[in-house]
């Protein structure tokens, strides 16, 4: 099995012979660390398999970088990512990812979207900026992003709480 190592040094194993979860979104409805509808947000949603046999499904790669560097006992056998287009779960390290441009991101304002062909994430940056990575790249620039995410999600949060609308 191929291993790949994480910018956080976690190692995880490539999918290999596996099927992609089917009814994810169902089976496991809310992301796990914010509570945000994984079917409403079928497109950037993940699912992390372990192994020990359980699952975790996540909202975004945000959440899924949170879970990563939260759970550092149990080792990913598999990581899934919705491609954009299709919202079909895809492997998440073979899978075409594209990083900034005009669409913001699912928890976070830098996107991280991901795609099961290049040609169509080429002709997502096409339309919308950004730039065509891997998978490390894409989970390193969540870590990199989660402290700036967090706090601004926090302030939304309160703001709503207060009944305030969002800053322009």
């Amino acid at each position: 099995m191929t291993r790949v190592a994480l910018a956080a040094g976690l190692a995880l194993s490539a999918a290999t012979a596996l099927a992609a979860p089917t009814d994810d979104a169902k089976v496991i409805p809310s992301c796990v660390h914010c509570g945000m509808n994984r079917e409403k947000f079928a497109a950037s949603r993940m699912v992390i398999d372990y192994d020990d046999g359980t699952s975790v499904g996540l909202c975004s790669i945000h959440c899924a970088a949170v879970e990563l560097a939260v759970v550092i006992d149990k080792t990913p056998t598999s990581i899934w990512v919705a491609d954009l287009p299709s919202k079909k779960l895809v492997n998440a390290e073979t899978a075409v990812w594209v990083l900034g441009g005009t669409r913001p991101g699912v928890m976070t304002s830098r996107g991280k979207w991901a795609f099961a062909d290049k040609g169509a994430a080429e002709a997502f940056v096409k339309e919308n900026g950004g730039t065509v990575v891997g998978f490390e790249e894409a989970v390193r620039a969540a870590y990199e992003d989660i402290y700036k995410d967090n706090k601004a999600i926090r302030e939304r949060r309160k703001m709503k709480v207060k009944g305030e609308q969002k800053p322009n």
